[in-house]
């Protein structure tokens, strides 16, 4: 893609400030090509090593790409905010939004009598020296981590899984620093790979996680840290079996180099047994999330790991944003202990795991094998992600272009299941095998 635009400047840093006007007002939207750097720096009448720096600025902060012969190009998610950004798209009238990869609002359990019963109980307001993590959240949570295995001796919370992920690989790594993470992988850790100046290493996942050779490639390349996704991988929906765990923690085994973080976001949700990774390394970290149990809002999620892992993120934390909400807290700690709570997760598990099973074998009824094993999300291969995702949005339904989660991995469309009703399943199928093998244009023989 191809746009005009004027860039202006005549040093690395006025040039990069004006790329960076240009994606927030939409001008430079994502994919957009940029100039060579011998072409913009004839244009602005500067030397190409002026505009080689800008470049280089911007991609170590996660904003260009470098795409071989296609050139520099804005990323797929830039970490800039654009002018429209804050506002949510309108949905498009008589199209079903199967992209966004988030919980069953109906599934979640409902908040507002915690709320109301914390409101009463709540005691009086705490101040900056009592702030931090709970002690009574602390043992709930160091008692659901053990009962699956994970050691959980020294913990603490962070905003969510990907705030763990950033304190985590801000702590122990440094910009141009290799990260292997699982490809197709989590879109959200890939910006922030970029974003923080890191190299990622594509580790080919299948339905048992990380392949154990992929992982041994990226420590040859010299991966500085390692992600893991325990269960419902996204996008493919792999869990990381018994077997593919034992040889994980045999290859890994005492490594002294390396930061293994395992992210278990869905937890319950998952319903297959966790197979943890937790010490197999001298840094590690397990980070487990409430958003998928209990609500996108709730920003809360444990971190357990080494002593010196959990110091560190601890102590970034601390000079940051300082804590997380003790209310928040409460709220998270009054869910774990209602039996109901759990009851409403074990539904909600198993609606998840019917409608994705539902839709595999809709689908291999029109000869098409597409991956999800556990979670919310179906992985289907196509041949071009562009036509299929038009195709589709046609049709009535979007979904996901594959480019956004993978590096090397093959081309696919990732579907959300979380808000199909068991009747959408046979449109919906037939939908996506139209789209992925069109039909031939008339007068045309196969």
């Amino acid at each position: 893609m191809s746009v005009r635009y004027q860039f202006t400047g005549t040093s690395a840093a006025t040039i990069s400030a004006s790329i960076e006007s240009g994606i927030r007002a939409g001008a430079l939207p994502a994919g957009a090509a940029l100039p060579s750097v011998r072409a913009l720096a004839a244009d602005l009448g500067v030397s190409p090593a002026t505009v080689a720096r800008a470049y280089q600025e911007l991609r170590q902060r996660g904003v260009l790409t470098t795409a071989g012969r296609h050139g520099t190009r804005v990323r797929a998610r830039p970490p800039v905010a654009t002018r429209r950004s804050a506002l949510r798209p309108a949905p498009l009238p008589g199209v079903r939004d199967l992209s966004r990869g988030e919980p069953d609002p109906r599934l979640l359990p409902p908040i507002g009598p915690y709320l109301a019963a914390l409101a009463a109980d709540i005691g009086p307001p705490i101040g900056y020296s009592q702030a931090g993590v709970l002690p009574e959240v602390a043992e709930v949570a160091r008692a659901r981590l053990g009962a699956d295995g994970v050691p959980a001796d020294d913990l603490t919370l962070t905003g969510g899984a990907l705030d763990g992920m950033e304190r985590l690989l801000g702590a122990h790594l440094r910009p141009g620093d290799a990260v292997a993470v699982e490809d197709p992988g989590w879109a959200n850790l890939l910006d922030l790979v970029a974003a923080l100046g890191l190299r990622p290493i594509g580790v080919p996942v299948d339905d048992e996680g990380p392949l154990t050779a992929g992982v041994a490639a990226a420590l040859t390349a010299g991966a500085r840290a390692l992600v893991v996704t325990s269960r419902a991988q996204n996008p493919t929906g792999a869990a990381v079996s018994a077997a593919r765990a034992e040889e994980l923690r045999a290859l890994l085994a005492g490594r002294q180099d390396l930061l293994l973080i395992e992210d278990d976001h869905a937890a319950e949700l998952a319903r297959v047994p966790l197979h943890p990774l937790a010490g197999a390394t001298a840094s590690w970290a397990f980070v487990r999330s409430v958003s998928k149990l209990f609500g996108p809002d709730l920003r809360l999620a444990v971190l357990a790991g080494d002593e010196t892992t959990v110091a560190r993120v601890t102590g970034r934390t601390r000079v940051g944003a300082g804590w997380v909400s003790t209310v928040l807290q409460r709220l998270v700690l009054a869910l774990w202990r209602d039996p109901t709570v759990d009851e409403l997760v074990r539904r909600a598990a198993q609606s998840y795991e019917l409608r994705r099973e539902g839709l595999l074998t809709a689908l291999a009824e029109h000869g098409l094998t597409a991956r999800g094993r556990t979670g919310i999300n179906v992985w289907l291969p196509v041949l071009d992600e562009t036509s299929a995702v038009t195709a589709l949005r046609d049709a009535g339904w979007v979904v996901a272009p594959g480019a956004l989660y993978r590096i090397a991995a093959p081309p696919a469309l990732r579907v959300t299941i979380s808000s199909l009703a068991v009747e959408d399943l046979t449109p919906l199928a037939a939908a996506l095998a139209h789209a992925v093998h069109p039909d031939p244009p008339s007068g045309f023989a196969i």
